[in-house]
């Protein structure tokens, strides 16, 4: 009796099936995991940004280039206001100033980095202040918020709003 090599339909059918089955639970996952590797760049950049706006507010005694206030004294910064980050890809930056003195010049600043929509991180934006205080925004109807993230006090890590 000759035996014949090979697989049946069913074993083959039975392969595919187990395979489709994990990758509908491994994609999703993976989509998430890079989603979020992504934030990484927005922290790192904001937290350095924090921290020249310190240093020259430490030179200088203010937030702002002026003593009107209007832009901030971010060192590299084209208008001021618009932040250079050296790896931005994944977001776009922004620094405000704040409670401005007369006088004196601006004794608070925002700095926000806002998600990139060609990137797939459309209505998410990261923030920190000059009391070092973080928040994610996630705007409703958003990308992100299809995805299921949510706004916190905190940089978010994972979703909903874990920081």
């Amino acid at each position: 009796m000759q035996h014949k090599k090979g697989f049946t339909l069913i074993e083959l059918m039975i392969t595919v099936a187990a395979i489709a089955v994990l990758a509908a639970i491994a994609l999703p996952s993976y989509n998430d995991y890079v989603t979020r590797a992504k934030f990484a760049e927005a922290t790192g950049n904001l937290a350095d940004l924090r921290v020249k706006m310190e240093q020259y507010y430490a030179d200088n005694r203010r937030y702002s280039t002026t003593a009107g206030g209007a832009v901030c004294g971010l060192p590299g910064a084209p208008d001021g206001n618009t932040p250079n980050a050296a790896d931005a890809r994944y977001f776009t930056y922004q620094c405000l100033p704040g409670t401005v003195t007369a006088g004196v010049g601006a004794q608070s600043f925002v700095l926000t980095a806002a998600g990139v929509p060609a990137q797939a991180l459309n209505g998410i934006s990261f923030t920190v202040d000059n009391t070092n205080s973080k928040a994610t925004v996630i705007t409703a109807g958003s990308d992100m918020a299809k995805k299921g993230y949510a706004g916190a006090a905190c940089w978010v890590r994972k979703k909903p709003s874990n920081c």
